[in-house]
């Protein structure tokens, strides 16, 4: 019989096993979308929804769409207690972290 990955997983010594889990994380986390990453942080469209000051059905809507304002994006991730970056990514260059774009406007 074939071996089962959770097998060798559970054979491995606690420090092993974290580095294993903490690798898994990682590249489970380069990609999400929103849906999947409000699940990952433990939060209900309701409780984005209340934080946004809409209503959970607009949370389910934004949550399908897959063209959203980057004001509402950053919006929807600082709900959710992150914060936001936009990387322009070249094939003759390093990535560049664009700036300016989506920031919130100052309040003075």
């Amino acid at each position: 019989m074939g071996l089962n990955v959770e097998d060798v997983i559970a054979g491995l010594d606690p420090a092993e096993r974290r580095k294993v889990e903490e690798l898994a994380a990682a590249f489970i986390s380069e990609e999400m979308t929103l849906r999947e990453l409000r699940k990952a942080r433990h939060l209900t469209q309701v409780s984005v929804a209340r934080e946004l000051g809409i209503s959970q059905d607009a949370v389910s809507r934004m949550e399908q769409r897959s063209d959203l304002l980057l004001s509402t994006l950053r919006k929807t991730v600082e709900a959710m207690g992150g914060s936001l970056s936009l990387i322009a990514r070249f094939p003759d260059r390093p990535p560049v972290e664009l700036t300016g774009i989506a920031e919130r406007e100052s309040r003075d």
